[in-house]
Order: C-alpha cells, then structure tokens, then sequence
C-alpha cells in the first residue's frame, strides 16, 4: 500500500476518529449502559457529572448522549470553563436556559473543565442547578472532581471514566494505522500505547506524530523511539541484563545515560517493567506466543535468552522493587533517585 504523505489529511486523528455513536465507544460500558438505559426508560435526569482523567472520551459520551436525545445542534451548547469561568458566563447560561429549545425536547449544556469555575460562578451555577426548567440538560465534565463544590455535586448523577488499559490502546492503535495506510512492526503498537499514558486523545496524538514522520508505510519500532524520544531498546534491555545479573555500577551508569539523554525517568521503568515482567512470565510459563506479539524481534532474542539463564536475579522480588520505584517516581526530590535506590537493594 502505497504511503499516505499526509496521515487524515487535514484532519487529527482523534477527531476523525472520535466515537459519534453508542458503538464506537470503547471502555466506558459501565457508563454507556446506563445512559441507553435512562433514555429507553424515559428517566433522563437535567444533570450530570463526567468524571475522570484527560482524553478518556468525557465530552464525546455527552455530545452522544444528547445525539440519542435526538438534540439538534441548534441546541448544544458546548463552554469551556477553562476560558469561561467567570459569574458573568454562567449568568449569560442562566438567562439562556429558560428560553425553549429551537428545535429539540432538551436544550443540553455541556460544561467542560468545569473544575475551572470561580467561587461566584459555582453559586450561580448551583441556583440553575436547583431549579432548571423541563427542557434543560447539563453535563459537566472534570478531570478534577475535588475541586467541585459538594452542593454542585450532589445535585448531579456522577459518572466516573475508566482509563483505556494498555491492550484497548494498543488495538486502537493498530485499527487506527491500518486505516491511515500504515502497519506498525510488533512492539510498535505497544509503545505508543505506553507513551499515550491512559488516554484515547494523547495515544492517537502520538501516533499522529510517529505516522506523519515515518519515511515509509511501514513503521518499525526504531522510528517510534526517535520520533517520540521515547528511550531505545537496546538502552532498556542493557539496564535490564545488567540488573538482572547484578551488575551494580554498569545499571546505575545507565541510568545516568537516561538523565544524560533528557528522557522520561518514569516512561523508562515502565518499559523496564513491562519487560521484567516478560522475562518472568518466560520463566514459570510457556505460553511463549502471547508474549512474543509485544515486543520487536530484537527485543524478544534479549528476552527470552535471558529467561533461560538459571541465575539471574529476574524474581518477583525485582519486579516489587521496580513497582515501587515506579510509583515513587513522580513524588522524588530527585526522579532518578527511587530507581537507583532499588538497584541498589537488588544487588546488594
């Protein structure tokens, strides 16, 4: 298949490929199942709170959920509280709201970023909120709900967003480049699904990105890591062996390669981690295929060699120690520091 110069076209991927029915959504049943049934059931409530983080689908589930409605788009009124956050925008919604629809049964506001209103806004919000007219529908959304006034909240049927796992990105991912006239090499899909970090919006970002910049139609992991500046394999599974075999000073030296190369301390140990993980896995199971189909070719003769060495110190006790580090990573004074801690404790 001959390369497409311009991936989408004039178009991001994440709105070309945003879900625009029920069906297209993926990873949120828990909230799509209940929104269907409230309308079949005639029990729509006039408001409603999204919650979770960025890029999960918030306002793409409302703006399907007002469609379902059958809401006109003369009828949508989509604020970005981010820029509208002041008493005066919330007072022009409140004038707003007991005007009759132009053409639809709802009148439906969707509020994004509401996280973001003033003190005096909220008030304001909150006395719509008590007594909306029939005709009007709010959905606010937030990736920050502590920041919502309890009064507001209680006032709202709440519906808190999973994050996408690895696996749904990664499909998403592979469709997605198909679609674009572009097939990714084994691991590939995996790392962009790493990089994009639990959100539908930044994975596709990403993969934008790595497509608009590849050379060819075939994208190889190599690319992706030059492109998104993602650390390189071979940097990876050095750290890995050299831990592994407890090689306490050639591991700490490259992670000083890490600070050194301005890369991602906590994308780093994630890669570790899912890597660690294969060699273990490697070691008490023999269900080679699936584990292979994450990983470039490259990647797979490091590992698997590794999981055939009997000494090694690849045990679950490593793999802890590198959650733990993990985890510490965005807290640290220091973000190499939790990592280095836990070679240290690993090859002592």
């Amino acid at each position: 298949m001959a390369k497409n110069s311009n991936p989408s076209g004039s178009a991001v991927l994440y709105r070309k490929y945003r879900p625009f029915d029920w069906s297209d959504v993926i990873g949120q049943d828990h909230v799509t199942s209940v929104l269907e049934g409230s309308i079949k059931l005639d029990k729509v409530s006039h408001a409603y709170l999204f919650s979770g983080s960025r890029g999960t689908g918030k306002t793409s589930i409302a703006r399907i959920f007002a469609r379902a409605l059958d809401v006109s788009e003369n009828d949508i009124y989509e604020i970005d509280a981010a820029s509208n956050r002041g008493i005066d925008d919330i007072r022009e919604i409140r004038d707003g709201v007991s005007a009759l629809p132009f053409e639809s049964k709802y009148k439906v506001y969707i509020i994004d970023e509401v996280h973001m209103l003033t003190k005096e806004a909220f008030n304001a919000l909150l006395k719509t909120l008590e007594e909306p007219p029939s005709h009007a529908l709010f959905i606010l959304a937030t990736t920050e709900t502590d920041k919502i006034p309890e009064t507001v909240v209680s006032r709202c049927q709440v519906f808190t967003f999973k994050k996408p796992n690895r696996e749904i990105l990664k499909t998403l991912v592979t469709k997605v480049a198909k679609k674009e006239g572009f097939a990714l090499e084994t691991g590939a899909p995996d790392l962009i699904a790493l990089l994009g970090d639990g959100s539908f919006r930044d994975t596709l970002g990403i993969l934008q990105k790595v497509l608009s910049s590849s050379k060819g139609d075939k994208v190889s992991i190599k690319e992706v890591e030059a492109i998104t500046g993602a650390p390189k394999g071979s940097l990876v599974n050095d750290f890995i062996s050299a831990l592994a075999h407890g090689e306490k000073e050639k591991a700490l030296g490259l992670i000083g390669r890490v600070q050194e190369g301005n890369i991602s301390m906590k994308t780093f140990i994630a890669l570790v981690l899912e890597k660690v993980r294969i060699v273990l896995l490697l070691k008490n199971s023999s269900n080679e295929n699936d584990l292979q189909q994450h990983v470039s070719e490259d990647d797979w003769k490091v590992l698997s060699a590794l999981a055939k060495e009997e000494k090694t110190l690849v045990n679950s006790k490593m793999l802890v120690e590198l959650l733990k580090s993990y985890d510490a990573t965005g807290k640290a004074y220091i973000e190499s520091l939790p990592l280095e801690l836990a070679v240290i404790a690993l090859c002592a």
